[in-house]
């Protein structure tokens, strides 16, 4: 067998297990953190995005080991500028791209030993060839990240920027800010994302005469909190903002008094803001979809939920889209056959065949299960 040959079978075995291997990669990355690091929605998914990318690049390493090794992924580097951004260490940054080489080793290691007869042609080369390739990297995604650290002087929005974190981090500070907005007021916080999220945000204070804060942390999002003396209605929010703007996206966190609350209602909105971000343009409320905001945060919680309910419905026929189909519509006739198979425009016999195809490969009932099978289903629509 031709040595080419056996670097593109081992990387093909490689992809075949990609899914257990980038759980694992998530998992070793997530353990290597430093002690100043947020938990910025933004980054959390760019996070998992470079991951997915990393490790396609490195099984396309494998593959063509000895050759050119092919160019870094762009949204790596991109990862980089946002780390820097975000505040995340450097060397945080480096040991996880170490981590998640030393992962996939022990996974090349594993197939390629699982062929005697090749092993020794193929790990020499193929490790080496992940060495450099990992040295490429590491030098690419510092440069990137000094660059992205070092660019431009500190402007004004940033330094107000800078300070509102610090207070939204409890941090007290030693010089007044002049930010012309009163903390023990009631506030509703919000981001927006879009073009004219500013513009809608200011209308919507100006409709409701309230004080407005803004801040601006990077192009593609504005922070604002509005406030006033009076306790704020919610759906009076709703309702003012329900013209809308076809390109803003808002996430809106509950309303919160002081201090207290003005940090609160703002981390529910950056809570429900990649919630927001798949839903189409419009308010997402922190009351309606908390407990997904919570779980989406938990890798392991939802993995957990992935692996017990949705990736067996997946192995159906249709990739388990008619059981989901059949699922939501059931879950939301508040589990009513008859009120299901109407929605579905189907007969209840068939409605009853589905509920119990999903019990068999679930491995329960859906009186033990229904809450999270139902948790699972709305997740998967907001990821």
């Amino acid at each position: 067998m031709r040595i080419e040959e056996i670097h593109s079978g081992l990387a093909d075995r490689l992809m075949a297990r990609r899914e257990e291997i980038e759980q694992a990669t998530l998992t070793r990355i997530h353990s290597v953190s430093s002690p100043d690091e947020g938990l910025d929605p933004e980054y959390l998914d760019g996070l998992r995005t470079a991951v997915s990318a990393a490790l396609d690049y490195g099984i396309a390493a494998v593959a063509h080991s000895g050759d050119r090794p092919p160019p870094i992924p762009t949204v790596l580097l991109a990862q980089a500028r946002l780390a820097a951004r975000h505040g995340v260490r450097l060397e945080t940054v480096l040991r996880r791209y170490v981590a998640g080489h030393s992962l996939l080793g022990d996974f090349l290691i594993q197939e390629a030993e699982r062929n005697a007869r090749s092993a020794g042609v193929v790990l020499k080369t193929t490790l080496r060839t992940q060495a450099s390739v990992l040295d490429r990297l590491l030098s690419a995604v510092g440069e990137e990240y000094a660059r992205e650290a070092k660019a431009g002087s500190i402007t004004v929005e940033q330094r107000r920027v800078e300070h509102i974190e610090r207070l939204l981090a409890g941090e007290p500070l030693d010089t007044p800010i002049s930010l012309e907005y009163d903390f023990q007021l009631h506030h509703i916080g919000v981001i927006a994302s879009g073009p004219e999220g500013l513009v809608a945000i200011s209308a919507l204070a100006k409709a409701l005469d309230c004080r407005l804060l803004t801040a601006r942390p990077n192009d593609s999002a504005t922070w604002a909190w509005l406030g006033a003396r009076r306790k704020l209605d919610i759906e009076d929010f709703q309702l003012h903002a329900s013209p809308g703007w076809p390109e803003v996206r808002l996430a809106v966190g509950e309303p919160g008094g002081e201090l207290a609350g003005w940090r609160l209602t703002h981390q529910q909105a950056r809570a429900v803001l990649p919630i927001a971000m798949g839903h189409p343009p419009g308010i997402t409320r922190y009351a309606d979809v908390a407990l997904l905001a919570s779980i989406r945060q938990d890798e392991v919680l939802r993995t957990s939920l992935q692996n017990l309910y949705l990736t067996p419905l997946s192995e159906a026929s249709h990739g388990g889209a008619v059981l989901r189909e059949t699922l939501r519509a059931y879950f939301a006739s508040n589990r009513n056959v008859s009120s299901a198979a109407a929605v579905l425009r189907i007969d209840r016999h068939t409605v009853t065949k589905r509920i119990r195809v999903v019990e068999e490969r679930v491995g329960r009932t859906l009186d033990e299960c229904a809450l999270d099978l139902q948790i699972a289903l709305r997740l998967a629509e907001v990821i």
